[in-house]
């Protein structure tokens, strides 16, 4: 999302006015915008839902074919050259090819998340169609688009608040300078020369502050639960009205681990899992358990599922459908998957289910396009990522570790961002801190916080 403030309103810029992202955010659907970069085979890009969409049409039901990449040439002497002679022999010349796969009928590349990678050093380039391109070029055509809808409610820009999570990935000790250090070029290069960074909950602090002048208290506690990460901050009013930020703290978790989560426990039963391969071979029948731990990353990360639209993973599915038996139909859904490419529907799916059941005790994830019909109680649910929410708790209490507080100087709570909005979230909040919980903005806090810490020029490190 992208935002500007005149020093009285917030208004946020539309971004995908033709695209319904997700019910979760109906609200918002024009001003959220996927992190995704499609690049096609002559180098065309598109961005957003966009590139999504294009994506899927051109894998959906497309056979995959890896062939091994040819990496060099080599020379091979196949006779023998006579004593004393200058005559090499015959020679034969031939590929040299290596361990990696080349999908000659891909059409294009998607890039989902990108910005996740900055922070890691060993990450420089990813090839697209034998072009080596830079993290940077691959974020640049995001920023490019958010930039020109800002432009088109503000005017001509050069300047503005950038947001970032907490901690980027990686292990590296420098990863967050060398990720703002890429992410300050990509802006560049989308036209805000002077980018100035700002973590995202800090961010959603600002807009609550700016929202509730009156609120009372010397210390606030933002929990900004979002799709990727988990961030905390902490800050302390200072005369004037003014804010100093105590600490931040970010741990990798979001709701995208959750989807992934539900995934796994309520369809990979229902799509194979746990079931018996069946077959003919050379005397006899061979019985073994179906290999599905071979597909299950692929499914729960929907951008590489058309990988499975391969002879080596389909004609096992076929297999066990021609088979017959109780498994025949969970098989027939898992092929309809992989044939129809319908990774991102059921990850979507999953995404409305689950903003559903923050409202109801029990729902119903249904997807036809699989044939799936699934009720899950709230309670089943929240069992199920148990030690997620172990994860939270152990981020506030490492937040007001860091920070030298007890819970008792935490005067109100934030809550923020999208997988916020879980009741069970809702509960540990509450029971850490009674009477100090409030909701503010899920889906537009850290737009709107970037807008009016970069008019007030606010500070954004401890």
């Amino acid at each position: 999302m992208a935002a500007v403030f005149d020093g009285d309103e917030v208004a946020l810029a539309p971004l995908e006015a033709h695209h319904a992202v997700s019910s979760a955010a109906a609200e918002h659907d024009a001003e959220i915008m996927p992190s995704a970069t499609y690049i096609d085979r002559d180098l065309q890009t598109l961005t957003g839902q966009d590139a999504i969409d294009r994506y899927i049409d051109d894998n959906t039901g497309r056979k995959v074919e890896l062939v091994p990449e040819v990496i060099g040439k080599a020379m091979l002497a196949v006779g023998v050259a006579g004593a004393g002679s200058r005559n090499p022999g015959e020679t034969l010349t031939m590929d040299v090819y290596g361990d990696a796969m080349t999908d000659t009928g891909m059409r294009g590349r998607l890039f989902r998340g990108t910005k996740r990678l900055l922070g890691k050093a060993d990450v420089r380039r990813l090839m697209v169609f034998d072009h080596p391109f830079r993290l940077v070029a691959l974020v640049t055509p995001i920023l490019l688009r958010m930039c020109k809808a800002l432009s088109a409610e503000a005017g001509e820009l050069d300047h503005g608040c950038v947001g970032h999570p907490v901690n980027f990935e990686g292990r590296d000790e420098h990863r967050n300078q060398l990720a703002l250090s890429r992410l300050g070029e990509a802006y560049r290069y989308a036209g805000i020369e002077k980018p100035r960074f700002y973590p995202e909950p800090i961010a959603a602090a600002v807009s609550f502050l700016h929202a509730n002048p009156d609120a009372v208290g010397d210390h606030l506690l933002t929990v900004d639960f979002g799709g990727g990460t988990l961030d905390f901050c902490i800050l302390e009013r200072t005369p004037g009205n003014r804010f100093r930020v105590v600490d931040t703290h970010g741990i990798g978790l979001g709701g995208d681990h959750i989807d992934q989560r539900l995934f796994r426990e309520l369809l990979f039963p229902l799509l194979g899992k746990g079931e018996r391969w069946r077959r003919r071979g050379e005397y006899g029948v061979i019985d073994t358990s179906f290999p599905f731990d071979e597909y299950e990353e692929f499914l729960v990360n929907w951008p590489v599922t058309y990988l499975l639209n391969q002879n080596r993973y389909t004609t096992a599915v076929q297999d066990c459908i021609d088979h017959g038996g109780p498994g025949r139909i969970k098989f027939r859904r898992l092929r309809e998957l992989i044939e129809q490419n319908l990774g991102y529907v059921v990850f979507q799916a999953i995404k409305d289910f689950k903003a559903i059941l923050s409202h109801v005790d029990e729902a119903v994830l249904d997807i036809p396009e699989i044939d799936v019909d699934v009720r899950l109680s709230r309670h089943r649910f929240e069992a199920m990522i148990a030690d997620m929410l172990g994860l939270v708790e152990q981020g506030i209490e490492a937040t007001l570790a860091r920070a030298s507080l007890p819970r008792s100087a935490i005067d109100i709570v934030l809550r923020t961002g999208g997988s916020s909005l879980i009741p069970a979230v809702h509960r540990l909040l509450d029971g850490f801190f009674p009477g100090r919980v409030v909701d503010h903005d899920p889906f537009t806090s850290v737009a709107a916080g970037l807008a009016i810490a970069d008019y007030h020029q606010l500070p954004a490190a401890p």
